[in-house]
């Protein structure tokens, strides 16, 4: 039998659609997740999960039985820096093979859950090597999973109202094993992906 080229575990996944906000400073997103939390949205739980291990995330969104579970959360916090690093000759790439491993095997073994969505706040801030994960890298495998919008309340909730449909997340091992020869400058071209977001980013 075929291996799926699509992510899926075995395990119990979260009961709600789960959504990382990410930004290109922590302060951005942990302003938003307290506001978002003095708000008391309707179906959203709002959390700040980063303070601890990425595996101790995974107990509080499988607790939640919100339709939108919204956090801090990256399982592929590390995998990204150390791609960054890499290519701005700050870090080795044995580095950057332990941290794809790393997450290759927590990602399939289901002790770190993927995001449904990455909602990315005020993409226009993004400099260098960082931008080319967020609008290159991460969407050119699923576009529609990578959504830009302003770090604001009203916005946020509008968007959580109207996501859109995309294709899953591929397998983790099909394309964290391929990070070392995916250059910056050329990350997304072939999809599109970072004139497309960058438009959407200064749009809606």
């Amino acid at each position: 039998m075929a291996e799926s080229a699509t992510y899926s575990v075995t395990m119990v996944q979260p009961n709600g659609t789960v959504i990382t906000l990410v930004a290109g400073d922590a302060q951005t997103v942990e302003d938003l997740l307290e506001k978002l939390e003095r708000r008391h949205l309707h179906n959203v739980d709002a959390v700040s999960l980063r303070s601890g291990d990425a595996r101790d995330a995974t107990p509080r969104l499988l607790s939640s039985h919100a339709t939108y579970i919204v956090s801090d959360a990256d399982p592929l916090e590390h995998v990204a820096a150390a791609w960054v690093e890499f290519f701005d000759s700050r870090s080795t790439l044995g580095t950057l093979e332990i941290e794809v491993e790393r997450a290759v095997e927590q990602l399939e073994s289901g002790v770190v859950v993927m995001p449904d969505y990455y909602l990315l706040l005020d993409p226009v801030g993004l400099e260098g090597t960082w931008r080319h994960w967020w609008l290159g890298v991460l969407p050119a495998q699923s576009r529609n999973r990578v959504l830009p919008t302003p770090a604001s309340v009203d916005r946020v909730n509008r968007l959580l109202s109207r996501l859109p449909s995309g294709r899953a997340w591929p397998r983790p091992a099909r394309w964290l094993r391929t990070l070392e020869r995916t250059v910056p400058d050329r990350a997304g071209l072939e999809s599109g992906s970072m004139s497309g977001l960058t438009e959407m980013g200064s749009s809606d």
